[in-house]
């Protein structure tokens, strides 16, 4: 009989942490990338509805100034050469392609009143625009909608345009908002962090609608609500629980570098 096989010694497992580049030039590669790869698996997802929804990623370097996917452009086909670069103003500093500038406005508002976001999510999912539509905030009623208990917010007004300072207001320090008739905005230390919050969310105001539909949701009472968000609510449990999606982009055929970017 075979002798069974030592442990492995928890010093040599594997376990990815999110990564750190103090050169300004590797981590704006790093962000413009992740930027790309989340555009491709939201049209994966299907969060994606004509032209709406953008998605901005802070330059290190630059004040006040950030990446977004260009307007008019599907998100399956981008590559972080297709970004553009621009500042808050609206301006496009580096591309080929114009900006939607109503949407941008909201996202450089929220980036100026939160120096500490690196990305802010704006896109299109059908359960997240369902629950906007009864103007609710998402019930602590499964264990991923309690990693936004008490930490996202209602815009409960619907105004056409947009006013970008009141969206960031309304946002205030949480980590999601949900903008009434319109549907889910969130940010995130990184692009994945923000990234994955959006689909959490997504996926939470899915649960909260079905289960809404079925009967009477049991919410989790509010101890046990505090002390799964403590757990799951973090950025870094965000960017964790966001690899294996991230590892789906980035093993596609296509890079996400991509050459010059599409005139």
């Amino acid at each position: 009989m075979a002798e069974r096989p030592a442990p492995v010694p928890a010093e040599e497992l594997r376990f990815e942490l999110p990564p750190a580049h103090p050169d300004p030039a590797r981590e704006r590669a790093h962000r413009r990338e992740r930027l790309a790869g989340t555009l491709r698996l939201f049209a994966r997802l299907g969060y994606e509805d004509g032209v709406g929804g953008h998605l901005t990623a802070r330059d290190p370097e630059f004040e006040d100034c950030y990446w977004v996917n260009p307007f008019g452009r599907a998100f399956a086909s981008l590559t972080a050469a297709d970004l553009l670069l621009v500042d808050g103003d609206g301006q496009v500093l580096q591309g080929a392609r114009r900006v939607n500038q109503l949407a941008f406005a909201a996202h450089a508002a929220v980036h100026r009143a939160r120096p500490e976001v690196v990305a802010v999510v704006r896109a299109q999912a059908p359960y997240g625009r369902a629950l906007a539509a009864l103007g609710e905030l998402l019930a602590p009623v499964s264990r991923d909608a309690c990693a936004f208990f008490e930490d996202h917010a209602l815009l409960d007004e619907y105004t056409e345009p947009r006013d970008p300072v009141r969206i960031a207001r309304a946002l205030g320090p949480y980590k999601a908002l949900i903008l009434r008739n319109d549907g889910l905005l969130t940010v995130g230390g990184s692009v994945d962090a923000a990234a994955w919050w959006f689909i959490a969310a997504e996926r939470a105001a899915q649960v909260q609608l079905i289960a809404r539909a079925a009967g009477k949701p049991v919410p989790v009472d509010h101890r046990a609500a505090l002390a799964t968000r403590e757990r799951f609510g973090t950025d870094l449990a965000a960017w964790v629980s966001y690899q294996p999606l991230w590892q789906t982009v980035a093993d596609a055929p296509r890079r996400l570098t991509g050459g010059a970017p599409d005139g």
